[in-house]
């Protein structure tokens, strides 16, 4: 049988972190003790004014590449999930594909389920690899969330910051990926949207992020418990057979409470909200990175990766690193 496991993370922050008392001292009415106690963040990174979501994406990708020791010669599959492309058309994943230099004739598409759209990316790389038509697939989670924010609404302008993470699948003998699940709810929409449209050429309602915090946190928590008993129960696992745990990192309060309703310590997850905010589909391939790259995950260890968000999407990868 062919499975596919990963080779290669890379991750690409954009400029300085900005604290949360430079917000303060942009007029925004929060605080630091505020933003620590009910969301954990404590920075975010917001990409320069011209800085492009396809080039976060590039920068995350070739880090993977070297990572992998490999070249863009070896990529036959390029998925960029992303809520902030570029333009309208071509796919981020299009510019992707240019900039590293992934051979003319490599699929290349993005794909859009916001702050699950890694962990369904990562699922719909896991199948081609599975069916034997590709065997090498870059998989990239980039954002540049500045862009679509209300500086007027402090209940989401400093929740979400800009960033790109990468992870590389490739064909082996030997499972990597272990379990996917991917799900929908298009009944909740309202909760968490930006819902600008065009017609007639002409922009229609607002390009800006839009919440209703406590119907997300409360969606988000059992949606994310029972998608992680789903992807266990698959393979033949329990959540005491967890090394890490890498939820989709939207803030501290949602972390905590799907931990604890799995009963995973805090010791085994994976923490990094603090230093990134929320960057929607970027946020788990970047924490994975960070675990990998300080030594807290190793070779032969069970990581299970989560993602949640507008749409309502939710959705969990199961893997062997």
């Amino acid at each position: 049988m062919i499975f596919s496991r990963v080779v290669g993370t890379g991750a690409c922050l954009p400029g300085a972190p900005v604290s949360n008392d430079d917000l303060v001292a942009r007029g925004i009415e929060t605080s630091d003790e505020w933003m620590i106690g009910r969301t954990g963040i404590r920075f975010r990174h917001y990409a320069e004014p011209g800085v492009t979501t396809s080039q976060l994406a590039a920068k995350a990708a070739q880090e993977a590449l070297d990572a992998a020791g490999l070249t863009a010669a070896d990529i036959d599959l390029l998925i960029v999930a992303t809520t902030t492309p570029d333009m309208i058309f071509p796919s981020t994943a299009c510019l992707v594909q240019s900039a590293l230099g992934v051979p003319a004739g490599v699929p290349a598409f993005d794909v859009q389920a916001v702050c699950s759209g890694f962990v369904y990316a990562l699922t719909i790389a896991d199948k081609f690899i599975r069916s034997g038509s590709h065997k090498r697939a870059m998989v990239i989670g980039a954002e540049t969330l500045s862009n679509i924010l209300n500086w007027e609404d402090r209940s989401t302008c400093v929740l979400f910051g800009d960033g790109a993470g990468a992870m590389i699948l490739a064909a082996d003998d030997q499972a990597g990926v272990l379990a996917t699940a991917v799900h929908a709810d298009g009944t909740q929409t309202s909760i968490l949207s930006a819902n600008a449209r065009f017609s007639g050429g002409k922009g229609i309602g607002s390009p800006l992020v839009s919440m209703d915090g406590q119907a997300v946190f409360k969606l988000a928590v059992r949606a994310l418990e029972e998608v992680a008993l789903e992807v266990l129960e698959l393979a033949g696992l329990s959540a005491k057979d967890l090394d890490w745990f890498i939820p989709h990192q939207a803030n501290s309060r949602i972390i905590q409470a799907v931990a604890k309703r799995l009963d995973v310590e805090m010791g085994r997850v994976v923490v990094t909200v603090d230093r990134h905010g929320n960057t929607s589909a970027a946020s788990v391939p970047m924490a994975m990175n960070a675990a990998i790259r300080d030594g807290r995950i190793r070779r032969g260890q069970h990581v299970l990766l989560q993602g949640v968000g507008g749409g309502f999407t939710w959705g969990a990868v199961l893997l062997r690193y």
